[in-house]
């Protein structure tokens, strides 16, 4: 009889030692859950947090692109601008230039020695008064490059060109074959040193080789045949009834 009672007891008390194990397992099991709920809770704030924030930083992008879109019209609007009125300009000048050159060729047949000299200070002024407005409508506009594949050796002029083109009807012309040279992407400088009876000389600087002969052809209106032609020095003859008709076209 006692040994049933005490294996009872044994029993009894084996059974609420797993009870209270089973407990504490389940205890700590909740309290696990309990702190996965909280970082789960706390890893969607996060989400939530990063959303909201990559959807501002997307909203900014989004303005900043068209700020910068308007931008570049506006950009684009003052270099045309500046083009155009530095073309005004240029025309102008070789306008006033030209009507000097006759008043001053006028006071050199009344003065002699006296007018050459004054002749020769005003091309001077004009060389100047070109390269200033020269410089001015590079920083303002920049330049256009146009790049050819394969050029043949013997057509490629390379640094400094001096260019004689003519005839020239008037300055419209002038200023058309100076915009088609200054297109050339090789072209770091030019400047017109006299423009007379229908004559141009200017000097073209090209900062690498190019078929400068070709790209004349090609960006400019006006139809041209070589008089003369050297390494650093080209003399273009320009086709007056070929220049009227594309005009008249």
């Amino acid at each position: 009889m006692r040994a049933a009672l005490d294996a009872a007891a044994r029993d009894a008390a084996a059974s609420a030692e797993a009870l209270r194990a089973r407990d504490a397992k389940i205890g700590d099991l909740e309290q696990v859950t309990a702190r996965l709920g909280e970082r789960i809770v706390e890893r969607d704030r996060e989400i939530r947090d990063v959303r909201e924030q990559l959807a501002d930083a997307l909203a900014r992008a989004a303005d900043d692109t068209r700020a910068l879109v308007a931008l570049a019209r506006q950009v684009e609007e003052i270099r045309s601008q500046a083009r155009s009125q530095a073309t005004r300009m240029r025309l102008r000048a070789l306008h006033d230039a030209a009507d000097l050159s006759e008043k001053f060729a006028e006071l050199a047949k009344r003065s002699g020695g006296r007018g050459g000299r004054l002749i020769e200070t005003l091309e001077e002024t004009v060389r100047r008064l070109g390269t200033d407005l020269e410089l001015e409508e590079r920083v303002a506009a920049g330049s256009n490059g146009h790049a050819e594949a394969s050029p043949d050796p013997k057509d490629l002029f390379n640094g400094l060109v001096h260019v004689d083109v003519g005839p020239l009807s008037d300055f419209s012309q002038l200023v058309l074959f100076e915009d088609a040279a200054r297109s050339i992407g090789a072209t770091s400088e030019i400047s017109i040193k006299r423009f007379s009876e229908g004559r141009a000389q200017m000097a073209v600087q090209l900062r690498e080789p190019v078929a400068l002969l070709r790209e004349l052809e090609e960006r400019c209106d006006l139809e041209f045949v070589v008089r003369d032609l050297r390494r650093d020095s080209v003399v273009l003859d320009v086709d007056s009834d070929a220049g009227a008709d594309a005009e008249a076209a």
